[in-house]
């Protein structure tokens, strides 16, 4: 009996179900119409392309929009920041000689913390040319080392 239901179906029976707008073989085996042609899959791998292109570049042109505004903030932030330390580092010029000129008056505090101002950005200035060399010497096309 269970063979006589068998036998009465099309195609092999399984757990793996064809959808339903399949033709087989044997219903089109004359009918190419009713298969897509070559171009009509490449014509719709264009498409699907497109699809995909026009996505990313929206996607990209998010992604890149969210990081500019990103970007600007912290810029704002950083220019804050360092105006802040500006700021506090004028106080501290201003503190250290108004502590000095009771010891030795006015116009010699004045002096000192210029000058210890200008050794201290001298020393600094080297340190920047050395990273500045080094970093020279690491893009020269010299072979030297």
């Amino acid at each position: 009996m269970l063979e006589n239901e068998q036998t009465g179906r099309a195609g092999p029976a399984g757990p793996l179900d064809v959808p339903d707008d399949h033709i087989s073989e044997e219903e089109s085996a004359g009918d190419y119409s009713a298969r897509p042609s070559l171009a009509d899959d490449l014509l719709a791998l264009f498409e699907d392309g497109k699809t995909y292109a026009e996505a990313e570049l929206a996607y990209q042109k998010s992604r890149a929009g969210y990081t500019a505004n990103r970007i600007k903030g912290a810029l704002a932030l950083g220019f804050a920041a360092f105006g802040v330390l500006h700021l506090a580092l004028i106080a501290l010029t201003v503190g250290i000689v108004i502590a000095l000129t009771p010891l030795v008056g006015p116009w010699l505090a004045t002096a000192i913390v210029t000058v210890a101002l200008i050794i201290t950005g001298i020393v600094l200035l080297k340190m920047l040319k050395g990273r500045i060399d080094d970093i020279r010497t690491a893009f020269s096309d010299n072979d030297d080392d």
